[in-house]
């Protein structure tokens, strides 16, 4: 058939659109392949040692394993498979044990083990192995206005410890400091922080970086507390001859300024375009944000509708850019007030406090995972058995009915398919692989267990359901 555009005019008008499109996908490049940690400890400098990730698994693991002894306690306490009914009356566990023919009080609790016990025995390793993702030795809100001297030691000798623990290889996955803000009255001490640690991390290093090291810029209001930033990294990478780009950022989303500007826009990609390709990720403030927003101490919670409002704007904001969001912390410490030699009542007493913080933490790192936030602060070491908690069960609770219905989605090479009741088109097939590909993020299943769905491990890494299936296709042809 004749065409009516001719070769000249379409390529003149291709060419134009291949730019604009490239430019496009220059900012939207999409999620980062490299891993997220799925939370952030922030613990005061002053505090900070060389060993501290290992010490701090080694607490929660203590403390989880006093409030939860086994996964009966531990499903009780979560409310997971309906542990909160599991009775504590002797008599009423004789009659369950009647009622469901179990041989003993042990077989019952095996009866009602499956997903509480394999998320518990899950969450124990995971202390005893990695207790720490990410820490952020913290100059900030974790370590409050000191003298200029004070912080002057704090900074070297943390630095001398971040370089201790290089060489020990003791640090956590991902480290990083939060120096104070870019303000007019704090911007001096913040940079002077940067400078001494930087300085001292380097000379003792002898001039490396640890692994996945990131600097933390809060309370970021306007591009140009970026842009000064940036500008000194460019310094420190110049006279310390590190690789162009090797200090890396990150912003705190905690003032309504950083939701809409005076313009009444959200200037949050500004922000991101001023760090000229070094901000990777941004951590929502949850306290600074409600207090900015009026909200009173009694309702300042990770869940107040002020945050979501602001976490949505965010992921809109950022979404596609490869900027990791991480949501903020739960200020309730699952820590009991009894201290020393304890009376029966006093025991349970810490247990009941501990069990109410721990389930309050869970919901709240719930409702973040729900918004699609995959990672989220942590304050004190006692949380960290409701971080994994709650990320472990969010996967795993999800998990077979995700296998079938993305293998038979891959089966089916994206045709429409009615599974049950729920209707996927090829939309839902990226949901279910963001599924798989966040849950094997975070630990919570293993690449066997991605495997199962019939996808290879390059068809994984692709991380684009399209491509998936057009690559099935073309190799079925």
């Amino acid at each position: 058939m004749k065409l009516s555009i001719s070769e000249n005019k379409k390529t003149q008008i291709f060419e134009d659109l291949r730019v604009a499109n490239q430019n496009f996908n220059a900012i939207y490049r999409g999620d980062r392949e490299d891993r997220q940690p799925i939370h952030t400890v922030y613990g005061g400098a002053d505090l900070f040692k060389f060993d501290t990730a290992k010490t701090l698994g080694k607490i929660a693991l203590k403390s989880f394993l006093q409030y939860a002894p086994n996964c009966i306690e531990f499903g009780k306490a979560f409310q997971l498979n309906g542990y909160d009914q599991f009775p504590s009356d002797e008599n009423e566990i004789e009659a369950l044990i009647k009622t469901l023919n179990a041989s003993s009080k042990e077989d019952l609790k095996t009866h009602f083990a499956g997903f509480s016990h394999r998320i518990y025995h899950k969450v124990i390793d995971k202390l005893q192995h990695e207790g720490v993702e990410d820490f952020r030795i913290d100059f900030e809100d974790g370590f409050g206005n000191r003298t200029d001297q004070e912080e002057d030691e704090t900074a070297v000798f943390a630095a001398e410890q971040v370089a201790k623990g290089m060489t020990e290889n003791s640090l956590s996955p991902f480290i990083g400091i939060r120096i104070k803000p870019f303000t007019e009255e704090l911007k001096e001490r913040g940079l002077r922080t940067l400078d001494l640690f930087l300085t001292a991390l380097l000379k003792a290093s002898g001039g490396k970086l640890p692994e996945n090291f990131v600097v933390m810029l809060p309370k970021v209001t306007i591009p140009a507390q970026i842009v000064a930033l940036v500008s000194f990294f460019e310094v420190f990478e110049h006279d310390f001859n590190l690789e162009h780009g090797a200090l890396k950022m990150e912003m705190m989303v905690e003032t309504t300024q950083s939701i809409m500007d005076h313009n009444g826009t959200n200037p949050l990609f500004r922000f991101i375009l001023a760090s000229k390709g070094r901000c990777i990720a941004t951590h929502f403030g949850t306290y600074d944000y409600t207090a900015s927003n009026n909200i009173t101490a009694k309702y300042q919670e990770m869940d107040h509708d002020v945050c979501d409002y602001a976490h949505y704007t965010t992921k809109v904001a950022l979404a596609h850019t490869g900027i990791w969001l991480s949501d903020g912390a739960t200020n309730t410490m699952p820590i009991g007030p009894h201290r020393g030699d304890l009376s029966p009542d006093q025991k349970e007493e810490n247990k009941m406090v501990v069990h109410r913080a721990w389930l309050k933490g869970y919901g709240h790192i719930r409702h973040s995972l729900y918004k699609g936030l995959y990672q989220g602060w942590d304050l004190n070491p006692a949380q960290l058995p409701m971080r994994y908690t709650a990320v472990y069960a969010f996967f795993l609770e999800s998990y077979d009915d995700a296998v079938i219905r993305l293998k038979t989605f891959i089966e089916k090479a994206a045709q429409a398919t009615l599974i049950g009741d729920t209707f996927d088109d090829a939309a839902t097939g990226q949901g279910l692989l963001n599924y798989f590909l966040k849950a094997l993020n975070s630990g919570a299943i293993t690449i066997d267990e991605v495997l199962a769905t019939g996808l290879t491990l390059d068809e994984i890494r692709t991380r684009s359901f399209a491509k998936i299936i057009k690559d099935r296709r073309a190799n079925s042809q």
